[in-house]
């Protein structure tokens, strides 16, 4: 009995602990995952590692083959342009309805959440990047309580798995365009569409800021 009831907290630790180490990039893009190695790193048995990873998969952040055993996804041109798609499309929808239906207590949460987002440090260092894990919580803080008001939940899932398979490709941008791009900027313009219920330009600055993330995530170099 202690033993079924151990299984399933096991499982949900190493899946968040080995989830989040795949999008930080601590696993690259592309890279085996030998069984025995994750065992060593991470100090968990072999069957709640494999539940684990058998939840990645489904997430599409890792894949597995019978032959070759489980690696960490790649990336690739097509997935980036997919996942740019249809975010554009389902954060426009999310969008479009939250403006429909928006309060004061959803005006006062996203305007606490640009607030928090400004006065954050992009990077813990100032001359060169280095992810700094707060930014990161409040940038993802203040994109979902842009798309909150929309009072769908099963919406603002789908938003949630974008978000997250974005992720990977957003930190390569970042480490390209540190000092060369004002995000901040980009994310004040976003608000401000949106605090004035100009719905068209929230949808046009939010899938341009994506672009541009897009395009530098491609970039080689």
């Amino acid at each position: 009995m202690l033993d079924a009831d151990i299984a399933p907290s096991m499982t949900v630790q190493i899946y968040e602990r080995l989830r989040a180490d795949l999008l930080d990039g601590l696993w690259p893009p592309g890279q085996k995952l030998p069984m025995h190695r994750l065992r060593q790193h991470y100090a968990i048995g072999a069957s709640p590692l494999r539940e684990a990873l058998s939840r990645l998969v489904a997430e599409g952040l890792a894949v597995h083959n019978d032959q070759r055993g489980f690696a960490a996804a790649s990336v690739s041109a097509d997935e980036l342009e997919d996942i740019l798609r249809n975010r554009v499309a389902l954060e426009s929808l999310a969008l479009e309805q939250g403006l429909a239906r928006r309060s004061p207590q959803w005006e006062e949460a996203l305007l606490l959440a640009f607030h928090r987002l400004s006065r954050t440090p992009r990077s813990v260092d100032e001359d060169s990047y280095e992810e700094n894990p707060v930014w990161e919580r409040q940038h993802r803080a203040f994109h979902f309580a842009l798309l909150s008001a929309c009072g769908s939940p099963t919406l603002m899932g789908f938003c949630e798995q974008l978000y997250d398979r974005a992720y990977r490709y957003r930190q390569l941008a970042a480490r390209k365009a540190y000092k060369r791009r004002n995000e901040l900027d980009e994310h004040r313009a976003i608000f401000e569409a949106v605090m004035a219920g100009n719905l068209e330009a929230a949808k046009e600055l939010l899938a341009r800021h994506y672009e541009r993330t897009a395009a530098l995530s491609g970039q080689q170099g």
